[in-house]
């Protein structure tokens, strides 16, 4: 034999068979990072499909309309509310990846979510008057979310200030003309 004795030889097995194994999981865990991502990009554009679609740019039409004309108490469907809470669950919970979302919709997230929020508050007079503190709470968290990745990508001088109230009233504007595709 070679002069290895056999505890040197069931050592280096050993050591082996744990750097195999620490090897195997590590590409396992990289499969499945890279796995969630895939389908979170497939979600996102999925979901941006149907952001798109007739029927949900018939509901942004008619909320940025009845939004520009301060006609809250007539603003009967909160389909696009509904879903962009629906994309604050599903980040929140790290189903979507963040990022992926504040590209595809972090403009119209700020947009709407600053239009409901003032100069009325549709989301408290919600809460108040369904007695419900939950009512869009993840389209809120959302929301934060896409304020601290616009500061994060824009840089600081991007936080809000006074010229987001015009840009908000001028996406609104754009908005409430949407022709069905």
């Amino acid at each position: 034999m070679s002069g290895i004795d056999p505890v040197t030889l069931a050592l280096l097995g050993l050591i082996g068979t744990w750097a195999l194994v620490v090897g195997t999981l590590g590409l396992m865990y990289w499969q499945t990072r890279q796995n969630q991502v895939l389908n979170s990009a497939n979600a996102v554009m999925t979901l941006r499909e149907r952001f798109d679609s007739d029927r949900m740019r018939a509901a942004r039409r008619h909320l940025s309309q009845k939004l520009l004309a301060s006609a809250h108490e007539d603003i009967t469907s909160m389909e696009v509310l509904t879903f962009f809470e629906l994309i604050g669950a599903l980040t929140h919970r790290k189903v979507l990846d963040e990022g992926l979302v504040w590209e595809a919709f972090g403009t119209w997230i700020t947009v709407y979510y600053l239009a409901i929020r003032s100069p009325v508050d549709l989301v408290e007079q919600l809460r108040t008057s369904l007695k419900d503190p939950l009512v869009f709470h993840e389209l809120e968290w959302l929301f934060r979310r896409i304020e601290v990745l616009d500061v994060r990508k824009m840089g600081q001088e991007h936080a809000r200030d006074v010229e987001q109230q015009k840009e908000t009233e001028g996406m609104l504007r754009r908005e409430a003309v949407l022709l069905e595709s």
